[in-house]
């Protein structure tokens, strides 16, 4: 049997869960060293997902607490998408990754996991990163630690 070593993950699987009160984004925004809070724009940011579909998994969302896409108004729209070309450049020049996943859930039935606060999901993609492990072990190998990816993307952040 191969085995499969991931010896970060020790500090998420003892740290005990304790149930976060209020909106993930809004607090994100208080605290930017917790959060993983990598840009920041007049009216939009960019976090890492803690729980992350692959490496440099990225969240943009509005600063302002919203669910709808109606409810952005232009200058929130046009922001957001600013925010998620330059995250594109960032994962680009950190990560050199050869395609990306771009997307919304919006509503439950979407697999919305925040409900009330819209945001952009922004997944890199590589050639061969999907294997067995999603399929037969309902399992997804991260290769690399969340903080030392934040360092990483803010090395290369622009000033």
């Amino acid at each position: 049997m191969d085995r499969i070593w991931a010896p970060w993950r020790i500090g998420y699987i003892k740290k005990p869960r304790r149930k976060e009160r209020g909106c993930l984004f809004c607090q994100s925004l208080k605290s930017r060293r917790k959060s993983f809070l990598i840009l920041k724009n007049e009216y939009s940011f960019a976090l890492l997902n803690s729980f992350p579909y692959n490496n440099g998994h990225l969240m943009i969302s509005p600063k302002r607490h919203i669910a709808k896409i109606e409810d952005l108004n232009e200058q929130e729209a046009l922001d957001l998408f600013k925010t998620l070309k330059e995250a594109v450049c960032l994962l680009k020049k950190t990560l050199k990754p050869e395609g990306y996943n771009i997307g919304m859930n919006i509503g439950a039935v979407s697999g919305a996991g925040v409900l009330g606060h819209l945001h952009l999901h922004i997944v890199p993609r590589w050639k061969g990163d999907t294997n067995f492990m999603p399929a037969l072990a309902q399992a997804k190998v991260i290769s690399q630690s969340l903080a030392d990816l934040f360092q990483e993307l803010k090395k290369n952040r622009r000033p």
